[in-house]
């Protein structure tokens, strides 16, 4: 339980980290990155599957970089849900986003072992 709320807090700390770094991305503060982290969560878990599945032949054909696009797209859907408090201005700051956000969370993770 311990580890599971960590890495609930370090992805809403990544993504504060990522709306100060990617212009384009706002949040309106922590509380909304909390709410963002969980609706992430359940959208890497449910809505994730589906969209790798249903694009696995492009994925194929583009050697895994068509995830990146996958990501955007699951980023952005957090961000339709969130609201107001949680916008993406457009796909290249959603792509950028889902990198920054993969990498700062992934960093941030590190430290939760």
């Amino acid at each position: 339980m311990k580890r599971f709320l960590l890495t609930w807090l370090f992805t809403a700390l990544a993504l504060i980290i990522t709306a100060y770094i990617v212009p384009g991305i706002t949040i309106a503060g922590f509380p909304t990155a909390a709410i963002a982290a969980v609706i992430l969560g359940i959208v890497n878990a449910i809505v994730r599957p589906i969209l790798v599945m249903l694009t696995l032949p492009l994925t194929i054909l583009t050697l895994g970089l068509f995830l990146l696009v996958v990501n955007a797209i699951s980023l952005s859907l957090v961000a339709y849900l969130t609201g107001a408090t949680f916008t993406i201005n457009g796909p290249i700051p959603a792509l950028i986003g889902s990198i920054v956000l993969s990498v700062v969370a992934g960093i941030l993770n590190h430290f939760v072992k």
